[in-house]
């Protein structure tokens, strides 16, 4: 596996589902978080190694986790990025980092596009993003599927 570490900003959702994944597979984790925890379900727990950014905003610790990764991965259930994830995907380009989307609705073959993304951007800190729970409560197992399919 070429996965050595995986960064999360810690929200509900995709973020989240990244973190416990790695918890579950002893996979180093870390990222960026809001100043004082916040996600939408309140401060996230200490469990998470996350370093809360100087501001309470979402966008600073989506840009820093970015910047601070060897490429990114949105997953989503839907086929359209919104919101933070539609800005993660913009980020990855302004920072010149590897940026893949990963639809429930749209991907065939998201284990092997993964895998194939990774070996071929030479990814080891993979940065996981994609929508909060309270949007696509489905995120969480979609993900942790196609996590466990390709490097479980």
């Amino acid at each position: 596996m070429i996965i050595t570490e995986i960064i999360s900003g810690g929200q509900t959702g995709a973020d989240r589902a990244g973190l416990d994944w790695a918890l579950a597979n002893r996979v180093a984790h870390s990222g960026l978080c809001p100043a004082g925890r916040l996600s939408e379900d309140g401060p996230i727990e200490s469990r998470y190694l996350l370093t809360e950014t100087p501001s309470e905003g979402y966008a600073q610790r989506t840009e820093w986790n970015v910047r601070d990764s060897d490429g990114t991965v949105i997953f989503s259930v839907d086929s359209q990025l919104r919101g933070g994830s539609s800005l993660t995907r913009d980020l990855a380009k302004r920072w010149h980092r590897p940026c893949l989307h990963l639809s429930q609705l749209k991907t065939k073959n998201p284990v092997e596009t993964l895998v194939e993304f990774v070996e071929s951007n030479f990814i080891q800190k993979l940065n996981i993003a994609g929508p909060r729970e309270s949007s696509e409560p489905e995120i969480a197992i979609y993900l942790t599927e196609v996590l466990d399919a390709a490097f479980g």
